[in-house]
């Protein structure tokens, strides 16, 4: 009987230390020794025969996925080391690209700061709403959303924004002088509000905190 136990006991603890080992490798499995982030692109599952995460044509139609958490022990933070930021030349590269294939636009120079989207554009488009109207939303769909943006048809000012290419956020004077050309291209078609909320460059209308932006056709009354 003795005997019988015994073997059973020790069949018991043979099985748990067996399923602690697994769970243990399947954390390791799913869980970086480096951190603790799940990315579904850095593993190949039973339906990937080519080899690819997430299809057999190109990685750029691979859809992103990213899941962290933070670490199990109390008042330990995650090092994440230096975040990545937003590029400004490389979105205003990207936003004048992809305005220029939109119909009837032949010419764009785009400038992005760090709270605003400036674009200046050559048409020859019959309905100048209309165009403002795409080139604005086609700037919204790549900045983060509280940016605002604005729009002007007219290529001379294509070179009072460029006069800003050089310089930053930190540059003298820079909001006040950026905010003279923002008047001068409100003057210009500038699409339709975005929403009941929001006027047609994305600022809030009549928000409670609009004295910590600097807004300029949102509604909100002149003091």
């Amino acid at each position: 009987m003795k005997k019988t136990l015994l073997a059973l006991s020790t069949g018991i603890t043979i099985s748990l230390v067996g399923c602690a080992q697994m769970t243990e490798n399947n954390r390791d499995a799913l869980y970086p020794r480096s951190g603790n982030t799940i990315n579904v692109t850095d593993r190949n599952d039973l339906y990937n025969v080519q080899g690819l995460p997430n299809g057999t044509d190109s990685r750029m139609n691979n859809f992103g996925y990213v899941r962290h958490q933070k670490s199990p022990v109390a008042g330990d933070v995650n090092n994440y080391g230096v975040l990545p930021t937003l590029n400004r030349e490389r979105v205003a590269d990207l936003i004048s690209k992809l305005c220029v294939q939109l119909p009837h636009v032949n010419d764009v120079a785009t400038l992005v700061t760090d709270e605003e989207v400036l674009i200046a554009y050559d048409t020859d488009t019959k309905n100048r709403f209309e165009t403002a109207d795409q080139v604005k939303k086609t700037a919204l769909s790549v900045v983060p959303r509280y940016y605002h943006v604005y729009v002007a048809d007219d290529p001379r000012m294509m070179k009072e924004i460029e006069r800003f290419g050089r310089l930053d956020s930190n540059s003298r004077n820079i909001d006040q002088i950026i905010d003279t050309t923002i008047k001068e291209m409100l003057k210009y078609p500038q699409g339709r509000k975005l929403s009941d909320g929001e006027n047609a460059n994305g600022e809030m209308i009549n928000e409670i905190n609009d004295h910590l932006d600097r807004d300029f056709n949102d509604g909100t009354p002149k003091r």
